[in-house]
């Protein structure tokens, strides 16, 4: 991209979903905003070049925005209903900006982004809709993306998208922040939407990149504004530990080149201790909370919180987490859960038995990748070869770990016959 939209182009990419959820609020209609927050940034693609970009970028993004959704309700006053909304909307801009108007209150919920969340969770959508929705309208998030994030297909994801905008229209759900009181039944759909937005910043399922900055630092930003708002609730509070359990480790997950770092060879020393500290606080905190009764987000944690508590992957208690694995794969099912603890039992040194376990997992990239390693391990190494070959097959043409899984390949071609040492995906 020229130079010159540079600036735009980055703006755009960083505030684009904020701006987006406060225009939602505004408007109260999905499309109508995304339309208008498209032609702002058009817009600017054309302004800024020439005048320079604004001391404000967002709030000049977010100005030009509500005012592109005023001409085009203008455009469609044929329509009675449309007037009315032109009328609305022109008044809930002036509202905007004074001051002395008389906002609604942000007691509950202080911020756009979490406010939209919440309303895209809304309790008639399924939860794997409600989360599709969330992470496309509020998080930015590609169909190919989402459909990583939730184990599905990139057409899968696009359905559901698309029923998903179909029900809320003929449902007629409003896009508000829920009373007070609905709080607790949106929770889980909510903490999936966070915990599914760090997933996809953590382990991109597109792109070369093998992490995501941004997608990652607006899990976290959200998940401590949920934790800050319902203090009191375990769920978030564990969902905040294990994110920043997660993202300790983050330093020591990429080499200078940007290539994946397995977890065997990173270097602890480059862990951040104080994430961990607080990540584990947070965990002994949720679980007194519910009175020790762990969910999958407290289980997660306490893995992440195992695998930091000790110097070196050597030192690791493999059944200890074969253990919480357990606990995991019976309290919340799925395959990504299974198939670690595919892995964490050949970490104790039971390949023949992770191999068995691993046969009913529906197949995935990851999946041909584990098999390849665990057939690596009895020295089988022509299998081990086409397993890789699956597993680049069935990966985007640009998945953040085909270099490495490219590397392992060629290792197991050129390997003599001498053990390999530990589960590498």
């Amino acid at each position: 991209m020229d130079e010159r939209y540079a600036a735009v182009a980055e703006t755009i990419r960083i505030e684009g979903t904020r701006i987006l959820a406060t225009l939602i609020r505004t408007v109260g209609d999905v499309q109508l905003a995304e339309d208008a927050v498209q032609e702002a940034a058009l817009a600017a693609l054309g302004a800024w070049p020439v005048t320079g970009v604004p001391p404000e970028p967002r709030a000049w993004l977010t100005v030009t925005a509500r005012r592109k959704a005023i001409d085009i309700i203008r455009r469609e006053r044929a329509r009675t209903t449309k007037e009315r909304d032109g009328t609305d909307l022109l008044e809930l801009s002036r509202r905007e900006l004074d001051p002395a108007s008389g906002l609604e209150p942000d007691d509950v919920v202080q911020d756009d982004l979490l406010r939209l969340i919440f309303t895209c969770c809304h309790p008639s959508l399924s939860p794997p809709t409600r989360v599709a929705l969330a992470l496309r309208t509020l998080c930015g998030l590609s169909p190919t993306q989402i459909a990583g994030v939730l184990l599905t297909t990139e057409v899968a994801a696009t359905k559901r998208l698309v029923r998903a905008r179909q029900k809320i229209a003929a449902a007629r759900i409003p896009y508000r922040v829920p009373a007070e009181a609905e709080l607790p039944e949106r929770l889980p759909a909510v903490c999936a939407v966070i915990h599914s937005l760090y997933t996809a910043g953590h382990a991109p399922s597109e792109g070369e990149a093998a992490y995501d900055v941004d997608l990652c630092a607006e899990a976290i930003r959200l998940a401590e504004l949920l934790h800050s708002l319902l203090p009191e609730q375990p769920t978030p509070t564990a969902v905040l530990a294990l994110l920043l359990l997660t993202e300790a480790r983050q330093a020591a997950r990429l080499d200078d080149s940007g290539e994946v770092v397995t977890l065997d060879r990173q270097d602890r020393s480059l862990w951040n201790q104080e994430l961990i500290a607080r990540g584990v606080a947070l965990l002994n905190d949720s679980l007194e909370r519910s009175a020790r009764q762990a969910d999958a987000y407290q289980l997660q944690a306490a893995i992440a919180a195992e695998h930091a508590r000790v110097p070196s992957y050597t030192a690791t208690d493999w059944r200890e987490i074969v253990r919480l694995y357990d606990l995991l794969v019976d309290v919340s099912p799925s395959p990504a859960a299974e198939l670690a603890r595919v892995v964490a039992i050949a970490e104790t040194g039971e390949a023949d038995a992770a191999l068995a376990l691993l046969e009913p997992i529906p197949r995935n990239s990851r999946w041909h990748a584990v098999r390849a390693e665990l057939l690596a391990r009895q020295h089988r190494y022509p299998e081990a070869v086409s397993e890789l070959d699956e597993a680049l097959a069935t990966a985007p043409p640009q998945h953040p770990e085909r270099a490495h899984r490219e590397r392992r390949r060629a290792l197991f071609r050129d390997n003599s016959g001498q053990p390999t040492g530990t589960v590498n995906t």
